[in-house]
């Protein structure tokens, strides 16, 4: 049997899920192609798996193709990404990825100048970062259409599942673009991390390629205060939300209205500190 649509009870509040209208917010990672790039990291690549005489590839003559895929999750496309990103612990992404569905929140934000925020930024922070700041992420919770009727309420209890942040300009060169090569990209501070951590999101989604500032000296004080991590902190028995999740490198096509959302948060089993990640949502309507 087929499900189309499935209601969410949550809050006292219902909504409706349309399971055929999901939307897809990975990047797709064509082996060998167009693809994004940073921290000088190769390119993924596939290769025909070749044992004696058997080549992997049917075009040279296999029974089969069999590739040999190379990629480092953090640099070539959308991933999932545990606190064992962060600490010495062994806290594989595989164990702490939700297996539920997950109410979620999707927001747009125009980063602002570094030199025009009053959070503290990263020491090798310029003034013309563009940085996302705690004024910035407070006023779009706070401005949040909950369900038509509600505005301008305290968002803790209707974002604390997940928040997926789409950043302004949203070009579609994010599919493969070179962040190498062009100034520096749009990064949250510690202060905005640290929002997002108050408010309880568990699991953050966001289309840039780092949480942090991609060159900040190995901070990381954004995804540390994400985690609960004290700053320079490598043990993850001082984390408090040792389970949260972030998911960098992804794509909200412009269509996708901001709004609330079934997200169905697949990832790839690996015993590793990030796995590549396919997150899906489903537009939710209220009942």
């Amino acid at each position: 049997m087929t499900v189309y649509r499935l209601h969410v009870d949550r809050n006292d509040r219902r909504w409706q899920a349309d399971l055929n209208a999901g939307h897809d917010l990975s990047l797709p990672l064509s082996f060998g192609g167009p693809q994004p790039r940073l921290f000088g990291a190769p390119a993924a690549h596939a290769a025909p798996y070749a044992s004696g005489a058997f080549s992997g590839s049917v075009t040279a003559g296999a029974s089969c193709n069999c590739s040999t895929l190379s990629l480092t999750p953090h640099c070539n496309g959308t991933h999932t990404e545990s606190i064992a990103h962060i600490v010495t612990a062994d806290a594989p992404i595989r164990d702490v990825a939700p297996r539920e569905l997950l109410v979620a929140s999707l927001i747009s934000i125009q980063p602002a100048r570094a030199s025009d925020v009053a959070d503290a930024l990263n020491p090798l922070a310029q003034l013309d970062d563009p940085v996302i700041d705690s004024r910035q992420l407070r006023d779009a919770l706070l401005s949040f259409d909950v369900d038509d009727t509600q505005r301008n309420e305290r968002p803790d209890q209707e974002f604390d599942d997940a928040l997926i942040v789409r950043t302004l300009p949203n070009d579609r060169d994010k599919f493969a673009r070179d962040y190498d090569r062009m100034p520096c990209p749009p990064y949250f501070t510690a202060a905005a991390a640290q929002v997002l951590a108050d408010l309880g999101i568990r699991h953050l989604v966001i289309d840039l390629p780092s949480l942090d500032r991609m060159h900040d000296n190995g901070l990381l004080a954004a995804h540390r205060a994400f985690w609960g991590l004290p700053l320079n902190s490598t043990d993850a028995k001082l984390a408090r939300r040792p389970h949260a999740t972030i998911t960098e490198l992804c794509f909200i096509d412009n269509f996708i209205s901001d709004g609330r959302y079934l997200l169905n948060l697949q990832v790839a089993p690996f015993m590793a500190d990030a796995a590549p990640s396919r997150p899906i949502i489903y537009p939710l309507r209220p009942l």
